[in-house]
């Protein structure tokens, strides 16, 4: 009972909670007043899409670290998760200054995120789990120089969250690699990349 509340605190602090990052915000200093109503449109949208990405990110990691019963893969999807949570405080800030709102489908986000990491750490074992986060962090970091490229140049702020945060999945990614991950199967890669893609699209807009 004890693990089943935790896992629901965590979803709900996830979803609903103000976050509070442990490092200093990389817009913070950055002043974007000049921004259009059309560019801090799709500013926010794009960073709406970022923010549901980190949401899942903590749904995967926070289901991964159920999953395993080795305390140092345990450790490791733990304070993965944690420097996860300051790209999260990053773009709730973000869209607060660009006045957008986060998904509404964010529960939903989580809960799909949380079964998919959850399967791949239980059924697949710890170097498949390590795995899906290699992959998993790869595309993130692809989906984040593409927003690099979308986001209006005047937008300073929301290019440099994205930035910091596109160095650190690679980060994940490496530190996952070196932990021990194997290749995932193709077909895996694939319908990765079809459910990124609808999440992408969905949230862009709702």
């Amino acid at each position: 009972m004890d693990i089943f509340f935790n896992t629901l605190d965590n979803a709900l602090r996830t979803v609903f909670a103000k976050h509070h990052a442990q490092r200093p915000n990389p817009a913070q200093h950055i002043n974007t007043v000049s921004l259009t109503e059309a560019e801090r449109t799709e500013a926010g949208a794009l960073m709406r899409v970022n923010h549901v990405g980190e949401v899942c990110a903590q749904a995967l990691y926070a289901s991964q670290a159920l999953a395993t019963r080795n305390p140092q893969l345990k450790a490791h999807f733990r304070q993965a998760s944690n420097e996860e949570t300051d790209h999260l405080a990053w773009t709730e800030a973000r869209l607060a200054d660009l006045g957008a709102r986060p998904s509404l489908l964010n529960p939903l986000w989580y809960a799909g995120a949380f079964g998919l990491g959850y399967v791949a750490g239980k059924f697949g074992g710890d170097a498949l789990s390590l795995g899906f986060v290699v992959e998993t962090e790869r595309q993130v970091e692809a989906h984040l120089q593409e927003h690099m490229q979308r986001l209006p140049m005047a937008d300073l702020a929301s290019r440099a969250v994205v930035d910091q945060m596109q160095k650190d999945e690679a980060q994940h990614a490496a530190d996952a690699q070196k932990a021990g991950a194997v290749p995932l199967p193709k077909p895996v890669i694939e319908a990765m990349k079809l459910a990124a893609k609808v999440m992408t699209t969905v949230a862009h807009r709702i």
